[in-house]
């Protein structure tokens, strides 16, 4: 590997141990995703995708977010989230109403989106604890509870 990079800096390459929990975390974590999708889909019909917006739209009292705010929340960029948006419209789970102060949209939790996310969270949340929670020690969930939110705060402090 190259000992320099275009900025003139050398690299700090990973030790063995840091390159196999690094590929291990990485490949956990798409397995774990494909896993529950699948699971998700299977059982409810419903993308990941689609559990990320209704779930976000169950915490509002009035299930309703401005469309930037739940693209912010889902890091989804504008494009990616009116197009999964439009679909979800078109199968009844959401609908776009103009902001109360008349400054853009706002995305509602449709009475069948309600039905979807009540019907699919106690299969989904029962698949999340058997390939996750369960297999895991409460003091290493823990340990990745603190881990994530010590990454988080890394990535809003460079991003800032």
């Amino acid at each position: 590997m190259a000992d320099e990079v275009p900025d003139g800096t050398v690299p700090r390459w990973l030790d063995d141990e840091e390159q196999h929990a690094w590929l291990a975390y990485r490949h956990m974590t798409r397995q774990l995703e494909a896993h529950l999708a699948r699971r998700l889909s299977g059982d409810s019909g419903l993308s990941m995708q689609d559990y990320d917006v209704l779930s976000a739209l169950t915490d509002p009292p009035e299930r309703r977010l401005c469309l930037k705010d739940l693209g912010n929340h889902l890091l989804w960029s504008p494009s990616r989230l009116s197009h999964h948006l439009d679909r979800m419209q078109r199968r009844g789970l959401v609908s776009r109403v103009e902001c109360p102060d008349g400054r853009g949209n706002d995305v509602v939790l449709t009475a069948r989106g309600l039905d979807a996310i009540v019907a699919a969270a106690p299969t989904h949340v029962a698949a999340v604890r058997a390939a996750f929670i369960d297999v895991v020690s409460p003091e290493d969930l823990a340990v990745l509870g603190r881990l994530s939110t010590t990454v988080l705060a890394g990535l809003r402090s460079r991003s800032g």
